[in-house]
């Protein structure tokens, strides 16, 4: 189970960090200027040479790169090596719009299962484990990119792959896995199968890595009580490299960012000034070290904070918060800015309300109307739960908002990424 968040008091020291990350971008920058015609032409225009770009204050005046930059040099048009040196290819899904292709050279490839390593050894998996790997394969980054891991780490992998719910429990039964990786909502559902169909004594599981989407305290606490395991919360994204670039650790105080290869600023997502860190904003991220499609000042339109504090566990890594929610992902009703996180939280704190929900947003005659959808547990008076619920979300967030109780399994499961927020607003 996981363990209680330990008290900090010291302060990490950025100050070694700050200086390799300068002396890293100095070499970067005058990379992708000489080996990405694109972000020449880029620079160019913003009037801007790589000898401009020597400290973290002068990456301030450089332009982000954006997800529909990306979209428009479709296929490869911002790659910084020759197609020789390319050995693979992943893509993002492209459900919102033309899908994104990132080049890997073999060197990319390797610092991403090294970085895949840190990660599994980060939260206590070795080489006598073994890992039930259930993302999806193929073009996506998280299936190979976990299994790659897994490999370098010597931890035997059982690549299943998603779906197939009943496949999945018989391997992991019969094959005895020890970890578990996917998505929390698979996660969840697996769990839920696990204890309906009695087979909780036949498996080995001690650990679970799930990532991919942003999940709460309640769901976490649902999963480790069903399966008596603990859990750990892995961030990534394909523009960068994939899952594995920050990961949770047995401390449970933030995610370990590998600044070694990844300068991660917060910016304010309104006016885009770069922020100081412990203030909460949008992650950017500039890959230093990466070869096929180097990225500069990337916006992730994740929201977090870097952590000031050291954690306990000694990683001489910093430390990002959990991701909040998405600054494209914000919804504001009734004057007030929403992230999702911020319902997790006002339902961590909620007794008897369990992890699953959706938010509704409506609109009739010209106002808005917010109603939370949520489960609750067993032996709860419904009219209770919701009433400390209303009473909560007014208190923590500063609305009034419908709340709707239903039995606990009632809202749907997902194999892959539950949807949450429905705004049905015109």
């Amino acid at each position: 189970m996981a363990i209680a968040n330990s008290e900090l008091t010291e302060s990490f020291d950025f100050s070694d960090i700050l200086n390799r990350q300068q002396e890293q971008l100095k070499v970067m920058i005058e990379n992708l200027y000489n080996n990405s015609p694109y972000y020449r032409q880029k620079l160019d225009q913003a009037g801007i040479k790589p000898a401009d770009i020597c400290t973290m204050k002068d990456l301030a005046q450089v332009p982000f790169t954006t997800k529909d930059e990306l979209r428009r040099t479709y296929p490869m048009g911002m790659m910084a090596v020759s197609e020789e040196k390319v050995v693979r290819i992943h893509s993002s899904s492209g459900t919102t719009g033309k899908p994104v292709i990132i080049p890997y050279t073999r060197n990319d490839v390797q610092m991403w299962a090294e970085m895949m390593r840190r990660c599994l050894t980060t939260v206590g998996v070795t080489n006598t484990d073994r890992v039930q790997v259930t993302p999806g394969y193929g073009l996506w980054t998280a299936g190979i990119g976990f299994q790659a891991g897994v490999e370098k780490l010597g931890a035997m992998a059982v690549p299943t792959g998603p779906g197939n719910t009943v496949k999945q429990l018989e391997m992991m039964s019969d094959l005895k896995s020890t970890v578990l990786i996917g998505t929390s909502s698979y996660g969840l559902l697996l769990s839920e199968e696990i204890l309906k169909r009695g087979i909780k004594e036949s498996m080995a599981l001690r650990l679970g890595i799930f990532g991919s989407e942003r999940w709460g305290d309640k769901m976490r606490a649902r999963i480790e009580e069903n399966l008596d395991i603990e859990t750990f919360d892995i961030y990534g994204l394909t523009e960068i490299y994939g899952p594995g670039i920050a990961i949770d650790c047995p401390q449970h105080n933030g995610l370990h960012y590998w600044c070694d290869q990844l300068l991660f600023e917060i910016i304010d997502p309104v006016t885009k000034e770069q922020l100081s860190p412990g203030e909460q904003g949008e992650l950017v991220i500039t890959t230093l070290t990466k070869e096929g499609l180097p990225l500069l000042r990337y916006r992730t339109h994740d929201i977090t904070r870097i952590k000031l504090e050291k954690c306990t566990c000694g990683s001489e890594y910093p430390m990002i918060g959990r991701i909040l929610g998405r600054s494209d992902d914000m919804v504001k009703i009734k004057g007030v800015n929403i992230y999702p996180g911020q319902i997790d939280h006002v339902l961590k704190n909620t007794e008897g309300v369990s992890s699953e929900y959706q938010l509704i947003l409506t609109r009739k005659q010209g106002k808005d109307k917010m109603t939370l959808r949520l489960e609750i547990d067993e032996g709860y008076q419904p009219q209770t739960v919701s009433d400390n619920c209303v009473r909560n979300i007014k208190s923590k967030i500063g609305i009034l908002t419908e709340v709707e109780t239903v039995p606990y399994g009632t809202l749907p499961r997902s194999e892959k990424k539950s949807k949450r927020v429905f705004d049905n607003r015109e």
